[in-house]
Parts: C-alpha cells; structure tokens; sequence
C-alpha cells in the first residue's frame, strides 16, 4: 500500500513568502504577444510560485512568461499551471517552472535558503539577524532588516 506524500512533502525546493505579512506587486508577461499583466506574487520557489491574476490565467498547457522581481529583473521562464482558484474577479494561481535557466533557479533558491536563515537568526534573538551577504534583502520587509546591506547599495 502506498502511501499518499503531503504538501511539504511533496515540494522539491524551499518556498517562501514574498514579504513577510505582505505581498509584491509584479509584472507578467504571458506568451509572445500578451501584453504586461499585473500579478500579485504571493510565495517563491526555485521551481515555481503562487500568484494573483486579475485576469483569466491563460489555458495553454505550457507557456512562456517574463518575472521582473527585484533581484531577478526580466526572468525568462517556460511554466505551467498547476492549479487555480477563482473568487470573484481574482484568481488564486499555482505555476511550476517547467524550464529557468540555472542561474536563475539558484538565485531563488539563494532567497530561499538566507530568508530561512534570517528566520531563524530571528527567532533566536540574535543581534545580527540581517547580514550583508542575504540575497533576500531586496524583497525583505522585516522590521530588522538593516537599510545599510547589501554594502554599496543604497
């Protein structure tokens, strides 16, 4: 008898929400010859992300799609939906990354991994819960985010 996997289970790479209690505003663009949507990202993973559309998801079984995120600007990615949810006007929309270039992939799994940490480095209390190297820290809306890190930006 086998035995059914459960959510976290199931993840092949680290999610995260987007900002800590609240969510990013994006900018999609779906195919070709789709103009920019607008989307609310809600998490991120290395391969794939949860998002809200104000428009009808696209009903192709694969397509092509641009994520501009700071930290990631003008991502080039093949997706899927996985899954969609509509209330009202809104649609709740699950997408697996079918196809992201390595880079990328590492990236997010980078933001991943330093928001994790920092969440730990929270929650024990530590004085130093932001660190200069977190790649995270352009998305990061933490109340001990320190506004001197990265070094050299501002």
């Amino acid at each position: 008898m086998s035995e059914k996997k459960t959510g976290a289970e199931r993840r092949q790479h680290r999610r995260f929400s987007v900002v800590d209690g609240m969510i990013e505003p994006i900018s999609l663009e779906l195919g070709a010859a789709a103009k920019s949507q607008p989307a609310i990202m809600t998490d991120l993973s290395a391969g794939g992300m949860s998002i809200l559309l104000f428009c009808e998801p696209p009903h192709a079984k694969s397509f092509e799609m641009t994520l501009a995120i700071p930290g990631l600007d003008k991502t080039p990615i093949e997706a899927s939906i996985v899954r969609v949810h509509q209330k009202g006007e809104t649609y709740s929309v699950g997408i697996s990354f079918t196809k992201i270039a390595k880079r990328f992939q590492d990236r997010i799994a980078g933001m991943a991994d330093d928001n994790a940490d920092c969440e730990t480095r929270v929650a024990l209390r530590l004085p130093e819960a932001c660190v200069p190297n977190c790649s995270f820290h352009t998305l990061c809306a933490k109340p001990v985010k320190a506004p001197h890190w990265p070094a050299g930006k501002k």
